[in-house]
């Protein structure tokens, strides 16, 4: 679907989101009309939809992934001084000497050892925001949809709905949670879904998880576990109407298998000098876990990291700040190379999709007056692993990075957040045009919204 055919589809329609008094309403006596008339309706209603909970709509999912790395870099990274270079005047030169690595334009100086690595990435230039707000747009990324429309509310994260896919393919040795949030902030959670697939949320440390054991010791910990279970068994069995105790049950045998176990410090704890190799910072320490916990191999699937500061008003040039565009690239640099790397040696790197973006880009061209770049819906989205043809830009934008000059792909049109939604589904093997019929309002949860018109779809092209 190319960008006319877009428009021309959200204007047949629309998917307002209106206030609560701006919200169809009917009398007292037009409900008791309704209420009738449900009588014969609900006899008349198709049953099958009344009991379907997954309806799929014959998407063929490319299958390449075990595991997905989603990085989201909040706050809106430049694209223009990163995964999108422009030379403009303001731009410092010696900061971020730019040339030319495996026929991509980079900033060597700003990030050296990812322009060694991008043999082994993807560049997506033709991405663009649907909404400047930061809060929106990151939900938006996370989600796949608008958070303001119907559902948008209660739409679980991508991650949750791998979780509740792959739940199928668990293991008795699966005793990692399928979704783990690293440096989470306020990522988004599980919906409407059962907590069981909300991500397990960790800060990474030296000390690895914390409570994975008793000063009481094992036998006594087990013997008291036991006891508590006795007695408030009845409140853990599942209930038709409220799954809440069964949730928190479940969540406590989850954490108990985690506890007093070997394998959970090996893929949670690290040393100082393995911090240091990632960079020694928060996020570098995240793509570290992240590499452990895979290679654990028990249970997860989709690992999302949180890397915050990118809002860039003022001083974006600055060397001297620790919030600054140098260096946060600094670290960005030395821990997704070191991920990079580490899963290449480990040889993961062809079962994980690796994904990169911001909510949305920054202003281009010459800085503000505040030295900064404000924001900006033109982007750009970075992919690795899952065996993609790596080493190379897949659409482009014209000579300041204000839009798009060539598409990414068939689809003649901007790559939008939704698209990267359906592309992760698809290489995980899962179809990116299901529905799901039970949502709490009965209207039908679509992992990918309008994806059985084709209004979104996954970017394949990454794999041609």
């Amino acid at each position: 679907m190319n960008s006319r055919q877009l428009a021309q589809f959200l204007a047949r329609h629309p998917r307002p989101h209106r206030f609560f008094f701006e919200r169809p309403h009917i009398s007292r006596r037009e409900l008791f009309h309704w209420l009738g008339a449900g009588v014969t309706g609900a006899a008349l209603m198709n049953p099958a939809r009344a009991t379907e909970v997954i309806s799929t709509g014959g998407g063929q999912p490319i299958s390449k992934a075990e595991n997905v790395i989603f990085i989201l870099c909040s706050g809106a990274m430049s694209h223009v001084d990163t995964f999108d270079f422009k030379t403009t005047p303001d731009t410092p030169l010696d900061l971020m000497k730019p040339g030319e690595s495996n026929g991509i334009t980079w900033p060597a100086g700003l990030m050296p050892k990812l322009g060694e690595s991008l043999g082994d990435i993807a560049i997506v230039r033709s991405v663009r925001s649907w909404n400047l707000q930061h809060r929106l747009a990151q939900v938006w990324a996370q989600i796949g949809r608008n958070p303001a429309a119907a559902l948008g509310d209660i739409a679980p994260n991508t991650g949750s709905i791998v979780a509740i896919e792959k739940q199928k393919e668990r293991l008795p040795s699966h005793i990692f949670p399928i979704f783990l949030g690293l440096n989470a902030g306020d990522m988004v959670g599980s919906g409407y879904l059962s907590s069981v697939f909300a991500p397990m949320r960790i800060a990474p440390a030296t000390t690895g998880l914390p409570d994975t054991s008793n000063s009481d010791g094992q036998e006594r910990f087990e013997s008291k576990y036991a006891l508590m279970k006795s007695l408030d068994a009845p409140l853990r069995a599942p209930s038709p109407t409220n799954t809440a105790f069964s949730d928190y049950g479940a969540f406590y045998e989850a954490g108990k298998a985690m506890m007093f176990n070997p394998a959970v410090n090996d893929a949670f704890r690290f040393t100082a000098d393995e911090s240091a190799i990632y960079g020694s910072s928060g996020f570098g320490n995240a793509c570290l876990l992240a590499h452990k916990v895979l290679r654990a191999n028990l249970g997860t699937r989709y690992i999302q990291i949180q890397f915050g500061g990118w809002d860039h008003h003022q001083d974006i040039y600055s060397t001297t700040a620790t919030d600054r565009l140098p260096a946060l690239a600094k670290q960005l640099d030395n821990g997704l190379s070191r991920l990079i790397a580490d899963l290449k040696g480990s040889g993961l790197l062809d079962k994980t999709f690796v994904v990169l973006m911001s909510e949305f880009g920054r202003t281009v061209g010459p800085i503000t007056s505040q030295d900064g770049r404000d924001h900006f819906l033109q982007q750009f989205a970075m992919f690795a692993g899952a065996r993609i043809t790596a080493g190379r830009t897949l659409g482009s934008t014209n000579a300041d990075g204000s839009a798009t000059a060539t598409y990414a792909w068939n689809q003649e049109r901007d790559v939008r957040p939704e698209d990267i939604e359906a592309t992760i589904y698809s290489a995980m093997g899962i179809d990116w045009t299901t529905i799901r019929y039970d949502d709490p309002f009965g209207r039908g949860f679509e992992y990918v919204p309008s994806a059985r018109e084709g209004v979104y779809t996954p970017l394949h092209e990454l794999w041609a």
